[in-house]
């Protein structure tokens, strides 16, 4: 079904951030059989990658600069869960057959982690309810590895509803605004086990015209609320309605 026929069948769904309780630690290792390097590339996996793909050095990852990064990945069909699982980086398997801590985000947070274990050579550490806080509060949706670092991820969907309504200015503030002090908060609650070295706020973008709307309003964003979070902002294109309905 082409993409337009698909987004038409939506039109009911509200957009959701991911998580708000904290929850019990895991073993601090990667996910068993995740991918590594050599493997886990942008050219293979469901749905294809183009654009900033592998751009995160370590100066990124340690450096205090706040930065924005865009790619694109494009559907040539949806993807059908649990069937198109064998498709996916071990880490994303992990993550589709592991509960998230509420919510209608579980395939934004899988495709999140696709594009950073394909571009970045990210490998999952813990999902959404296996990191541990030292406080209750904000908590973030996965802990990842790249280049040695451990990174905490926060997903979110930009998106105007009905589909294919242009994404206005204030919606962006208000959501890019909210997420980023969403992750402040996350750090700070986060416990000394798990503690990481920088967050990325990764965002599925609805089309072009989303993901540059997001970008505008980040770099019109004070340095406080930027902070040194790193902001991935991925266009969906194609087939991709199952990303925003979560069905």
């Amino acid at each position: 079904m082409v993409r337009a026929a698909m987004r038409r069948l939506a039109l009911f769904v509200t957009l959701a951030a991911c998580g708000s309780h904290a929850s019990p630690n895991a073993p601090d290792a990667t996910i068993p059989g995740a991918d590594s390097a050599a493997d886990a590339t942008s050219a293979t996996g469901f749905g294809a990658l183009s654009g900033m793909c592998g751009v995160l050095a370590v100066a990124d990852l340690t450096g205090a600069t706040p930065e924005l990064f865009r790619d694109t990945l494009m559907f040539d069909r949806r993807y059908n869960d649990p069937d198109d699982r064998p498709l996916l980086t071990t880490g994303g398997q992990h993550l589709a057959a592991t509960p998230n801590a509420g919510g209608s985000s579980g395939f934004s947070e899988i495709f999140a982690f696709e594009e950073l274990a394909r571009c970045e050579h990210a490998d999952l550490l813990k999902t959404e309810t296996e990191i541990a806080y030292s406080m209750t509060g904000k908590i973030t949706d996965m802990e990842v590895q790249i280049a040695g670092h451990k990174i905490g991820v926060s997903v979110t969907r930009a998106v105007a509803y009905p589909f294919g309504q242009p994404y206005t200015q204030s919606t962006a503030q208000a959501l890019i605004s909210r997420k980023l002090s969403d992750i402040q908060m996350s750090t700070a609650n986060v416990s000394p086990a798990d503690h990481w070295d920088k967050q990325i706020l990764a965002v599925l973008a609805w089309d072009d015209q989303t993901a540059d709307v997001v970008a505008q309003v980040w770099a019109s964003l004070d340095a406080a609320t930027k902070a040194d979070t790193l902001v991935v902002v991925t266009t969906t294109a194609g087939d991709d309605t199952f990303i925003y309905t979560n069905m």
